[in-house]
């Protein structure tokens, strides 16, 4: 997975990523914890994805890294269902 940083404010990042699972995943994430915004979109299939996350309530690092978490325990929860079976 590519990932392109075109701005990297505070409270403001822009990013190309070329995953539309992995944009779609974190954007949901994001949109749970509540930041100010959340989006990505596609101008068509062979370009990259811009994402953008803007947060005035906190630094959008620290809420991308706590989104990133919690996607990770979540599916460590899944692993071990599947070792149960």
């Amino acid at each position: 997975m590519e990932i392109e940083i075109l701005k990297n404010d505070k409270n403001e990042v822009k990013l190309n990523i070329d995953s539309v699972t992995v944009a779609e995943v974190l954007r949901v994430y994001l949109d749970k914890q509540g930041v100010d915004f959340v989006a990505w979109r596609r101008e068509h299939p062979s370009k990259p994805i811009l994402f953008k996350i803007k947060n005035d309530k906190g630094t959008v690092k620290k809420a991308v890294s706590e989104a990133v978490e919690q996607i990770k325990k979540e599916l460590e929860n899944v692993e071990k269902e599947m070792k149960k079976k």
